[in-house]
């Protein structure tokens, strides 16, 4: 087993991580991460430009883990599509029950940032391909109009993170999961 300490960019990154989700991108200053991952502040701005790359690394890293996040709970709900689709609520109920959870870090990152920036822009993009990736699922499933069925069970995982931001209960993904079951049922036809 290795010891070896992680690099400063993962120490940077895993720090700016964890204030990010704790305070928000603008509750942050790049003082605050230099001194909490024990970097000079020359080793920071090696690694990122500015604190606006920063940013963008993290919504890259989270975005990467919160796809495969959903992505191995819906393959874990077994082979039926639609049971993969309500299968993203597994991910969902894990997520909001963490400690510390705030929410969904994409909708908290675009209240922050202007429309056109390159955060924003990061944050519309990963909301877009989960929602290209459930409407894959819906297809996967038959359902009749897929794309507006990835759309009703995205905005279903969205309203329960907001929830569970407020209040986390696993009430909330629940009820999210049952809701994604009847437009599931009504979007797909039965299989004989």
């Amino acid at each position: 087993m290795s010891s070896a300490r992680p690099s400063a960019r993962d120490r940077i990154l895993s720090t700016a991580t964890g204030l990010f989700n704790a305070h928000g991108i603008r509750g942050v200053g790049v003082d605050r991460i230099i001194a909490e991952s024990g970097v000079a502040k020359a080793t920071l701005y090696a690694h990122f430009r500015c604190k606006d790359d920063l940013v963008l690394a993290y919504l890259r890293a989270t975005d990467t883990h919160w796809r495969g996040a959903l992505t191995e709970a819906a393959e874990a709900a077994g082979p039926d599509p639609r049971d993969q689709l309500t299968g993203v609520f597994d991910a969902l109920g894990a997520a909001t029950l963490r400690d510390g959870f705030r929410g969904c870090a994409f909708t908290r990152t675009a209240g922050e940032t202007e429309p056109g920036t390159e955060a924003h822009t990061a944050t519309a993009e990963h909301k877009r391909a989960v929602r290209a990736w459930l409407t894959e699922l819906a297809r996967a499933a038959g359902a009749a109009d897929p794309a507006q069925l990835a759309l009703r069970i995205s905005l279903l995982v969205d309203g329960a993170m907001a929830a569970a931001a407020l209040e986390p209960r696993p009430e909330f993904a629940e009820a999210a999961r049952g809701a994604a079951r009847a437009l599931i049922a009504e979007a797909c036809p039965a299989r004989v």
